[in-house]
Formats: C-alpha cells, structure tokens, sequence
C-alpha cells in the first residue's frame, strides 16, 4: 500500500533535447561557415552499453504489458525511430531506409547486449542528409520571391509514402522555404531581411548539426523503444531526469509552461496553473515559440534550436521580462510578440482554489483542482469547511485540463463526498486486483456537486469523476475525457551501489514507465473510453485526435468484476430535466453560439488544417477574416457589458476578461440540481448517513 501511493497516476513533463545561439556571418546564400566535412560522426560512449540493458531490463520485467523483445517488436522499434528522426518524411527516401532493413529485427537483441550501433549509423545519415536539406534551403534563398502563384503546401506527410527520390524532397522543401518567406512577408519584413532572418536560421540549423553528440541520437533511440510499448514509458537522459526532478519539486523559477519539440519549432503542450503563462491569457497549448528576447533586448529566432536550450534561454530570475515571438497556432496565423514576467512557480501556485459565484438564483461555490498534487485533500477539505460556512446552493468542482497526479490523493479526496466504500480498483502486471477504499464514515460535503471535465482531464482526474458519477454523487458535466487509465512510476537506472563501485560514471538518467491500470468501481476501465458526461456542454463535439485512443500502442480497454458498493442517489433520474434546461439555455446563449460555430468550423475544416496556402494575397485574407470576426465577437461582448466598441483588438482594455461559458452554465446546471438533490441528514458524532440509497445489483 505504502508504494502504490507513491506512483503518480497523471501528467509527466517530458523534455527533450536542444540548440546553442550564435551570431552567424551573413552569407545569404552560401553555406561557407559549415561544411559537410564538418559533421562528426557520432559512436555510443562506453556507458551507453550499460544504460541500454538496465533500461530493456525494467521495460522487459517490470512493464505492465507483456511484450517480448522478438523480431517482430524490433521492427516495430525500427519503424518507429526513422519515423521520430524525420516525421514528416522530408529527409530519407525509400531507398535510405531500405539500406538498414536487413538489421531490423535485430535490435531487441542488440538492446539487451548494450549494442545500439544500429541506431546510431541510421543518425549519422540522417545528420548528413539533413545538412544537404539546409544547404539546398540556403541556396533556394538566391531566387526571386514570388508569392503570387496560386499554391500550398500540405505539412500533413504523416500518412504519405516515402519519397522515391531526391527530386521529390526538392519540391517539398522548395515549398518549405517558401512558406518561411512568406510567414515574414506577412510581417511586413522586406526581402533583404527576410533573406537575412532565414539566412542565419538555417545557418544556425547547420552548425546545430556539426555539433551534435552521441546523447542526441542515444536519447531518441531509447524512446523510440519506450513509446513502442506504451505512450506513457519513456527514457530519461540525465539533463532531462534533472528537468523532471524540477517539476516534481513544484519549485523553479520561469513562465511556467511545458515545451516540445516539434520539427524545428518549440510547441506549448501545457502549462502550470498559476504561472505567469497561464495568467496571462495570452497562450494557448499549440502555439509555437519562434523568438525569445531579454528585457530590452532584440528578440533573437529561435526556430530550429534545440529544446533545452530554449526552455533555458525562456528561463531566468524572478521579475525579469522576457519576450517571446509566438506564432499562434492555425494555418493562417501571423507571429505576435507577447512579454512576460519571470516568477517562482511555488506549490501554492498548483493549490486548489474556492471561489464563489453569485447569481440571482443563488451563490455557488467553485473548487478549482489544477492536479491532484501532494497535500490536494487536506487542502479541499479546509475550502469545503469554507464552503460550509457559506450560504451555497452547492459547489462545482472544476477539473478541466487537470492531466492528473497521485493516485492516493485522489482517493483520499474522493472520501471528502462519500460516507465510505470503494473508490478505484488496480490491477498490475502479475494481473493482481487491488481495491482502494475510503474507511472513513465521514462526509465533508454534504450538498449537490458538478463536477465539470474536459477532453484534457485525465488519469487521476477520471478515477474522481467516474468514483462521484458512480455513487450518484455528482452530475458530470462537459465533454469526454482523455481516456488514460494507466499508472506510472519513475526510476534512477542508476544502482545505489554504482556510486562506490563505478566513481568516474556519469549521470545515468531514469525511466519512466507503465506498472498498473486502474478500473472504476462498476468494473469498466476508464482507459482509451474516458469518463463519458451526464450532460455535454455542447451538443457538437471536435472531431480531432484528442485522447489515449489516438495514441499508439496504448493499452487496450477492458473491464474487471464490479465491487459491493451503494448508489446515493439515481443520478439518471433527473439527467432528462437537467438536460431540456440546459439546452434551452444554450440556445439563447452568445458565448455557446461562439464556441459551437468554432466546433463547426474547425470540424468542417480539419482535413485543410495542415494545408497552408503560399499565396500572400489568400494568406492575408484569411488573417483578415478571423480578426475580423474576432472584432466583431469582441464587440459584441462589449456591447453586453454596456462597454464601448473598439475599433481595433490592440484597443481592448487589459482587465477584460472573456466570459466563461461553461462555467456560467455549469452554476445554472448546479442551482436546477439543488432543487431536485435529496437532503444528507447528519447522523451524530462525525458521521454522516444519506437519506436515500440505492443499490447497484
């Protein structure tokens, strides 16, 4: 018991690797400063040999799924690295490909023998094919700029064929080099500067390349390994295992975002609650970095840097400023500058918050819950006591985008509503099922709940919500969740014993990895199928790839026995009125027509996502027409609040905040519960009995 309640069940930040900045010579077209010659040709260091079999040992052994490290999992392994090298198929051929295939289903053995000599010749030829790309990208710089032909380029390559031959690649990155033209152009930059910008970016991409080091290629090879088993099991090199060692100490100081590499770009894919990012309500999970610059200094292009090293020039001491060029994300975004304030991301920046929402049918208390962090229940249980003081009408326990966390606090947590009884079942590779209960009689809460979610709530997000709809407890409102019914534990590969033994060894990194799955209470898992609402928020849904059931080799669904547990009360029987009520509502609502007309667009649209035009003139009426209708939404939003209109979004005044729409209809949703939840009646002496059970057999 005691080691299951350390494993986090939810969000790991996972970094990767990076560039270091330099002032190139301004060559527009030629690459004199670098030569192919120049390119090292990486051999694993000694220790890689060691890391290489401590990690197939703890995927191999200790690993939730069962997998052998045969020839047929070794292709897999094969496939999946060329596709983490060049994921959008703009630098191998076929024929490049085909020239380590006959070594493919050799690798699980050679991982188990600390060989992984395969994996680095396949990097070394890619370094070099990826340093004729920018070279051709260089010399495409000499000709004329012409972004009056009407063409585009389509960035989705995932599902395409490799290209048969070089002439290939050059249209792509013909293209690819016109598209960046093009994101300046539109800028207002001229064509001498934007030959200058693009000049010392590719020229930076090269040097990138002439000095990379053997941990480069060794930490993308292990993770191609870890993500062919599961989505969640990753390796750690040991720059990286410091990152993470960071977060979880909730304490570093910075923006408080998380980054990822994507091709040559930094893309947020999370953010901190609490952090400068996040309250600035200027980023969105998507957008790009593509500059960063210090207080008052020019911002400096960081397209094509390594990860580490953008995450430490975003980095810094508390109260410094520091500016990012963000290209937003959509296909016909422009960059936009945007200035932050470094700060302390403090635990108490994670904590959970209660605030009160005061309407003309009555006041409702809203329980924020970022993540299910350490100390999250002692935390709740002060703001229920809070709460209680409080004339409510109920509360609502908001857990959008709460990616997770510990699986005890969920648990512990989870008591807070209910009097006693079942709360998840854990089931591990031995394929042992453990029940988790809450054994104290208690309620601390004794009134009506909604809990909202979203498809970003996950893991242990889940477990609460499906334990709470199980019961009866709550009405879950919003959208399906992501689906991740899987826990996690993390570990050093190095052995205590390493240190007297081997004293000269370096850093050895850890791993992360899948050792259980979790069930509700009813039996169903929540993986890959999430926890479906009582209520949608909208009745249209995106139709994107959001979720465990999009990932691959994400463990599969299944269901266990149901446990003896009591239903509060039959959720079901008033979801019907609650449900008319709502969508009565919604239809009268600005906001949701806002929100449903995206869902639409976005949903009509997805399919020309990554197509993005190289026209200037189509380019720039598409930018026209979404400023134009965001204008227009946002005067109308001004109008509502008996505001004056704007003639211009730089003219918004700072402090107005966009309405929360599922939030505002989440306290109606909760006042109409409160008039159909049954009364808790005390029971004396601590304990709390509900007036109505029924039960679930």
């Amino acid at each position: 018991m005691k080691n299951i309640m350390r494993y986090l069940s939810g969000r790991y930040f996972l970094l990767s690797t990076v560039l270091i900045v330099c002032l190139l010579s301004m060559n527009f077209a030629q690459a004199k400063n670098y030569t192919i010659d120049q390119l090292p040709t990486l051999n694993p260091d000694p220790i890689h040999d060691v890391v290489a079999r401590r990690v197939s040992n703890y995927f191999t052994q200790s690993h939730f799924r069962d997998f052998n490290l045969d020839g047929a999992f070794s292709a897999k392994i094969f496939d999946r690295y060329i596709k983490m090298l060049d994921s959008n198929k703009s630098i191998f051929t076929r024929k490049d490909i085909d020239l380590f295939r006959d070594k493919q289903d050799l690798l699980g053995q050679q991982l188990r023998n600390g060989n992984v000599s395969t994996a680095f010749d396949i990097y070394n030829l890619l370094s070099k094919k990826r340093f004729q790309r920018y070279q051709y990208a260089l010399a495409l710089l000499n000709e004329p700029m012409d972004f009056i032909v009407d063409e585009s380029i389509d960035f989705n390559r995932e599902d395409i064929a490799w290209p048969e031959t070089e002439d290939e690649l050059n249209e792509f990155w013909r293209k690819k080099v016109k598209y960046d033209e093009l994101s300046l152009a539109l800028t207002d930059k001229k064509e001498d500067e934007i030959r200058e910008v693009l000049s010392k970016r590719y020229n930076r991409i090269l040097r990138t390349l002439v000095q990379t080091q053997p941990e480069d290629a060794f930490q993308i090879y292990m993770n191609a390994f870890a993500r062919e088993i599961d989505p969640h099991t990753s390796y750690l090199a040991p720059r990286i295992k410091r990152d993470f060692d960071s977060e979880m100490s909730l304490s570093f100081e910075g923006i408080g975002a998380t980054l990822s590499q994507e091709d040559d770009y930094a893309r947020i894919v999370s953010f901190i609650t609490g952090g400068p990012a996040e309250r600035s309500k200027q980023l969105v999970i998507g957008d790009r970095i593509i500059g960063v610059g210090q207080g008052d200094k020019p911002i400096e292009d960081v397209i094509g840097w390594r990860l580490d090293d953008i995450v430490e020039k975003i980095r810094g001491p508390k109260g410094t400023v520091v500016k990012l060029e963000v290209l937003p994300v959509g296909n016909n975004s422009k960059s936009k500058i945007i200035e932050l304030a470094r700060d302390k991301i403090h635990f108490e920046d994670r904590e959970a918050k209660l605030s009160i929402k005061s309407t003309a049918r009555g006041n409702v208390g809203v329980v924020e819950i970022p993540s299910f962090y350490m100390g999250l229940t002692e935390k709740v249980s002060q703001l229920l006591a809070e709460a209680n003081q409080k004339d409510l009408q109920g509360i609502i326990i908001d857990l959008r985008n709460n990616g997770g966390g510990s699986l005890a606090e969920v648990i512990s947590l989870t008591g807070l509503f209910i009097e006693q009884g079942p709360v998840v079942q854990v089931k591990d590779n031995m394929q042992k099922l453990i029940v988790y209960d809450d054994r104290d009689s208690t309620i601390e809460y004794t009134g009506p709940i909604v809990v909202m979610v979203n498809r970003y709530s996950a893991s242990a997000s889940e477990i609460f919500s499906a334990a709470l709809q199980d019961y009866g407890r709550a009405v879950i409102v919003g959208e399906n969740t992501y689906g991740k019914g899987t826990v996690q534990t993390s570990r050093n590969i190095a052995y205590p014993i390493d240190a007297k033994i081997h004293p000269n060894w370096p850093q050895l990194g850890g791993v992360q990895y899948t050792i259980q799955k979790f069930y509700r209470i009813n039996g169903g898992s929540t993986q890959l199928k999430g926890v479906t609402p009582d209520i949608e928020m909208s009745p249209l849904q995106y139709v994107d790839e959001t979720g465990e059931r999009y990932l691959d080799n994400a463990l599969p669904w299944d269901s266990v026995s149901v446990t003896n547990y009591q239903k509060f009360f039959d959720i079901n029987s008033v979801i019907p009125a609650l449900t008319q009520s709502h969508r009565e509502r919604i239809k009268e609502s600005p906001e949701f027509n806002y929100l449903e007309q995206d869902i639409a667009d976005y949903n009509n649209k997805k399919d020309q996502l990554y197509i993005v035009s190289l026209n200037e003139i189509t380019r720039k009426n598409e930018q026209k027409e979404t400023d134009d209708q965001t204008l227009l939404r946002m005067n109308e939003r001004l109008m509502r609040e008996n505001l004056p209109k704007i003639k211009s979004l730089d003219d918004l005044p700072k402090d107005f905040k966009i309405p929360d729409a599922y939030l505002d209809e989440a306290v109606e949703i909760l006042l109409d519960l409160s008039k159909r939840y049954p009364q808790i009646k005390p029971s004396g002496s601590g304990t709390t009995l509900f007036s109505l059970a029924v039960s679930d057999n």
